[in-house]
């Protein structure tokens, strides 16, 4: 089947291209379709690289038309067909002189084809496959990518037509002037002007056509532009945003830079066809002429076209942003921050042309009390493509700063509007002339709404009203926003605490999460969608019973989550938002052990703590809480680590961790083992010593260790990998020498312990962590109480290593002994201290214990 046929077989769209593609005259259809096998059958390459080759094919291809015209003339219908082979093989004879010409065009015409084809095919194989358009945003960029095409093969085909109407009209030219100057009689004379005026009728004919194909292609154009400027750009726009404040959007300029310039391009191109009618004017005109009367209009169109769309296609690529700042738009006010900005249309003559400026303020300067900038450091810089990673036309600034102008008595003024520091909107502006092809552009961009602080005090506020206009807000000159800020339904707020989490720990809120958020905003309610929140609730009034604002609250624990929970948070280990009336729902109805992770409500700064169930003899279940951690403890001992390492003192005062299953029922080291941080093995410095472990414990509050569901030997959970290399002051410490009396000799104040632990509540537990221990090897926690002291020293140690002499390094190491703290500390100022029996039994009464 030949390439032609192909077509003809085609889906109305595609088969509506090829038909577009033969609209002109250069080379017919007809001559393509009676001629097809043999057309295809030739090199038309080579033929327009090769003056003999392309000659013998011109030769060729008259004959060819000589025999179809002689097949036309044996049938009765085809007489339209063979009076139309006559004209073209008269108009082919123009390329008598450079057959070459015409080899180039017809091997134009077969490539064009082949594009058609692989659309179509392409197409075909997608619906064969069911692949099915993610979502209306990929069906729109389909079309706006065909769109595009279409308007670039549109343009190719002219260049041919405008070549053929120049060609056209310089053989009418040379046939008058030869007319003029010809001796020849009345009749003959009269013969020739009638010729002279079928041409001068064919070159009026083709003259309309040509700019009424411009028109439609202005027509086309302006859809386009419609759909660039008004939809995909508008877009882009919102989705960075969105981006600046933690949504995961798409905010690369590739695709819209890549139809910014195929669209500009197109432009210029018609731009260059308008000037060469001028020249065919130039050179010969005639009574209604259409050119002079048709063509102003439509240059008209295209500089505005062209002037619109290089104005929009100037953008702020990345919004102002400091290197250690909190996020985008917030700007402090003698710190370096960088902003970049770019020109949509790629074009690399602009490299040395075009210089963009920096300025702040231009429409915020007006506003009475709005603080005012100066703006320092490079405030020029080039546009080109060397600061740029894909070769657009960039300019990256880098080292700019923000520095308080004074106005009038110096300080800020009354604000007309009463708003807050952190609520005042700044504008970066950026200007720039764009000069090419003799058009002169003047453009300017500006960046989204800054928000401008003095000192790091301001940083949280500042953040919350960049979350809350970049939420609510789609028009970046509003910076009068906070005048009368909108309420935000749930789903926004919702949406937008999520992105929070995203951006802090790899994952955002899920539902039940979301729920308990609105739970505690709004009341039970079978639908939230309706319900809204205000910015003052958001940001300025306290939450019930607590001396903080929501978002004082919800941003501690961002930043807790940020600083030293984001693998849990990522890996959904930790619950977080959940009531406690839930918590205890959840828990009782678990095994022995199950506990789970939870943010404080109670904390300003953001808290997490853990509860887990347990039972009673006659199987009655209680849910026990430990005091939240705060950054400050965390920031001493990992999280995993003092989950690993806790203890409840039971019977005989054995610890044991009560800690056995994370919600719903995943094995403790199963879920945090991977995070333990405790040095094992050979990578251990103190293996050849005692094996010593900092553990938190905890008397457990008359639990019996009965269970719901199967038995588990809590004893099992005490062989823990890691011990704390820190201490942490939300548990009570006891540094201690595995597989030795010293964790049943030591005594404990019993008022103490009982303090740790509150059923069903957060409890309270000591304020302060002991200095850092030395980190120890791990081991499991099975005592053998009837073993001797000595013989417990023995079992610890080395089978190479001497007893005698490895006990005195230990106990004499500076190293060691100095760095253990074995102070226990309290909520009140009672003082404890570890029995040093142990040690005195050994036969070295002399040695201190730090106090």
């Amino acid at each position: 089947m030949t390439q032609w046929e192909r077509l003809q077989q085609l889906d109305t769209v595609y088969s509506q291209r090829a038909f577009d593609l033969y609209n002109g005259d250069e080379f017919p259809m007809d001559v393509r379709h009676y001629l097809a096998h043999w057309i295809e059958g030739q090199d038309w390459e080579r033929a327009s690289r090769d003056s003999s080759q392309a000659a013998f094919l011109f030769q060729v291809l008259l004959e060819n038309l000589d025999n179809q015209f002689s097949r036309f003339a044996q049938e009765r219908d085809s007489f339209l067909l063979q009076r139309n082979f006559r004209r073209y093989k008269q108009n082919f004879q123009k390329y008598q002189e450079e057959p070459y010409t015409l080899a180039n065009i017809i091997h134009w015409f077969l490539v064009k084809e082949r594009e058609i084809l692989n659309d179509a095919e392409l197409a075909q194989q997608v619906q064969t496959l069911q692949v099915q358009p993610a979502a209306m945003e990929l069906e729109s960029q389909r079309q706006v990518e065909k769109s595009l095409k279409d308007l670039k093969t549109k343009v190719e085909v002219m260049e041919h037509s405008i070549r053929c109407l120049e060609e056209q009209q310089d053989e009418f030219d040379f046939k008058y002037q030869t007319h003029l100057m010809d001796c020849c009689t009345e009749e003959e004379k009269k013969m020739q002007a009638e010729g002279l005026q079928k041409m001068l009728n064919a070159l009026d004919k083709c003259r309309k056509n040509f700019l009424s194909d411009i028109s439609t292609m202005l027509d086309a154009a302006d859809v386009l532009r419609s759909v660039l400027i008004d939809e995909e750009l508008v877009d882009w726009k919102w989705r960075q945003q969105k981006s600046c404040i933690g949504a995961p959007d798409d905010t690369s300029l590739e695709r819209l830079e890549k139809w910014f310039t195929q669209i500009i391009e197109c432009m210029f191109q018609l731009q260059k066809f308008l000037q060469k009618l001028d020249e065919l004017v130039g050179k010969m005109t005639y009574e209604n002429d259409p050119i002079p009367v048709r063509k102003p209009p439509l240059k008209s169109r295209v500089d505005t076209l062209l002037t619109n769309l290089i104005k929009s296609s100037f953008v702020v690529e990345t919004q102002p942003s400091m290197p250690q700042g909190r996020g985008s738009l917030v700007l402090r006010t003698n710190v370096q921050f960088s902003v970049k900005v770019r020109l949509l249309y790629k074009v690399s003559e602009l490299n040395h042309v075009m210089k963009v400026t920096v300025s702040v303020n231009n429409a915020a300067s007006q506003l009475k009390g709005f603080r005012k900038f100066n703006v320092l450091g490079t405030l020029s810089k080039a546009l080109n493509m060397a600061e740029s990673m894909n070769g657009g036309m960039v300019a990256d600034f880098r080292h700019l700063t923000l520095k308080d102008r004074k106005v009038g008595g110096g300080g800020k003024g009354i604000n007309d509007l009463s708003l807050s520091v952190t609520e005042e909107l700044h504008r970066i502006t950026f200007q720039t002339q764009f000069d090419y092809q003799g058009r002169s552009v003047p453009l300017e961009t500006s960046s989204l709404p800054v928000v401008v602080i003095s000192n790091s005090s301001q940083q949280q506020s500042a953040w919350a009203s960049v979350l809350w206009f970049n939420m609510l807000c789609s028009d970046p000159e509003n910076v009068k926003f906070f005048e009368t800020s909108p309420a935000a339904t749930w789903p926004q707020f919702g949406e937008m605490l999520s992105w929070q989490f995203l951006s802090c720990g790899k994952r955002g809120l899920d539902n039940d999460q979301l729920e308990t958020l609105a739970i505690k905003l709004f009341g039970k309610q079978q639908n939230y969608d309706n319900c809204k929140i205000s910015w003052t609730k958001f940001s300025k009034e306290n939450l019930p019973d607590t001396n903080f604002s929501l978002w004082v609250w919800l941003d501690g624990i961002l930043t807790l989550v940020k600083l030293y929970l984001s693998d849990l948070w990522s890996d959904g280990s930790i619950m977080g938002f959940v009531s406690k009336g839930k918590e205890r729902l959840l828990l009782k109805k678990k095994q022995n052990g199950t506990f789970l992770l939870r943010f404080s409500e109670s904390i300003k700064d953001g808290g997490i703590t853990f509860s887990w169930v347990q039972y009673a003899n006659d199987g009655t279940p209680s849910v026990q809480t430990v005091k939240p951690f705060t950054s400050t403890d965390l920031k001493q001992i990992a999280l995993p680590d003092i989950l690993c390492n806790f203890r409840m003192m039971i019977a005989e005062n054995i610890p044991v961790n009560p800690l056995c299953y994370l919600y719903p029922n995943t094995p403790k080291d199963q879920a945090f083992g991977k995070y333990y941080s405790e040095k094992t093995g050979e990578e251990n410095p103190y293996l050849k010593y005692l094996k010593t472990k900092l553990v938190f414990v905890s008397k457990e509050n008359g639990c019996s260790g009965v269970r719901e569901g199967p038995e588990s030997d809590l004893s099992t959970q005490d062989r823990d990998p890691p011990s704390l290399s820190d201490a942490g002051d939300d548990g009570l410490l006891l540094q201690a020498f595995e597989k030795s009396p010293m964790l049943s000799s030591s005594t404990i104040d019993d008022d103490m312990l009982n303090s740790i632990l509150d059923s069903d509540s957060e409890c309270t537990v000591p304020e302060a962590f002991p200095p850092t221990a030395p980190h120890t090897s791990p081991s499991c926690l099975q005592h053998n109480f009837s073993e001797s002291p000595l013989d417990i020293f023995a079992d610890a140690l080395s089978p190479d290593i001497d007893v005698n002499v490895t006990l005195h390094e230990f106990l004499n190491s500076p190293n060691i002994l100095n760095g253990i703290n074995f102070r226990m500390l309290q909520e009140e100022s009672d003082d404890f201290a570890l029995d040093s029996g142990l040690i005195q039994d050994l036969g070295y009464p002399n040695i201190p214990l730090t106090p």
